[in-house]
């Protein structure tokens, strides 16, 4: 039920989104260098995309038995982002950066808002077959959502369906995880990729909007690129607080929904890769 309106009236946030899964490839580095293998590493390094959904469907495909300790670090610091990012984006900017207004996005019409998930799902599922349902299933929301003709559906899409694949979902992963497979070292290993691949995802996303205010003429505010991490709308929130903090008058909200949203599909995309090249 995601809304891309912010995204599609600022296209350029799909960069941003995109370099923000840099923590993704670090992370995977430094597991396969603790001697998880490359299926293993590939799936804790998902975790610093900040999207569970995407972590568990990628450690299902390449790392079935790491289940638990990933859905658990994964959501686990999606909830401990507002502590995780601000240092991060204080450190990779300066209060002017972080006081820059941006201009008013422009409205977004109804049909760009109906033919972005169909074109998005046709294109991924072409180029990505495996993370094919992911994102089919994140764009049939979405498509259900801004057709405005199945207003009962999507409804219940967003509310009973939801609540009930949460639920099912939870008791699911949580029944994977036995002592034997969750309470050892590799844990405690995975838990402590899951701070390195958000501190980076977040860095990457900020590096990249350093830039983009520095070649925009000073334009674009960088702490929209922290968003990029998949945590929605958290993440935004966290490039409104702190950009607030700078410039009581700086609203930066749907701005850094952009590169939010954007970030879920680099996620995605991210996986798909991941499955492709490192499945068996």
């Amino acid at each position: 039920m995601t809304d891309f309106g912010p995204l599609l009236a600022n296209p350029v946030s799909l960069l941003l989104g995109a370099s923000a899964q840099f923590g993704v490839f670090v992370a995977m580095v430094v597991a396969k260098m603790l001697q998880f293998s490359i299926g293993q590493a590939g799936a804790i390094g998902i975790i610093g995309g900040a999207d569970g959904p995407t972590a568990i469907y990628t450690a299902t495909k390449l790392a079935p038995e790491l289940l638990g300790p990933i859905a658990v670090a994964a959501y686990t610091y999606m909830s401990l982002v507002p502590l995780i990012q601000p240092p991060i984006m204080r450190l990779l900017s300066t209060h002017e950066m972080r006081s820059t207004v941006m201009e008013q996005l422009r409205p977004v019409g109804k049909l760009e808002r109906i033919l972005f998930p169909i074109v998005t799902t046709f294109v991924i599922a072409i180029l990505l077959p495996p993370v094919g349902p992911l994102v089919g299933m994140l764009m049939l929301g979405n498509l259900l959502r801004e057709s405005g003709v199945v207003e009962r559906l999507s409804n219940t899409a967003a509310n009973e369906l939801i609540n009930i694949c949460t639920l099912f979902l939870a008791v699911a992963v949580g029944a994977s995880m036995n002592a034997t497979s969750f309470l050892n070292l590799k844990t405690l290993y995975i838990i402590g990729l899951g701070v390195i691949a958000f501190g980076f995802s977040t860095a990457g996303g900020m590096l990249l909007g350093d830039l983009m205010w520095v070649l925009s003429g000073h334009k674009i505010n960088p702490l929209i690129g922290s968003a990029g991490v998949s945590a929605v709308p958290m993440a935004a929130r966290v490039s409104q607080k702190v950009g607030q903090k700078d410039n009581p008058a700086n609203f930066l909200l749907m701005h850094a929904m952009g590169p939010n949203v954007a970030g879920v599909i680099g996620t995605a995309v991210a996986a798909g890769i991941m499955i492709s090249l490192l499945g068996h």
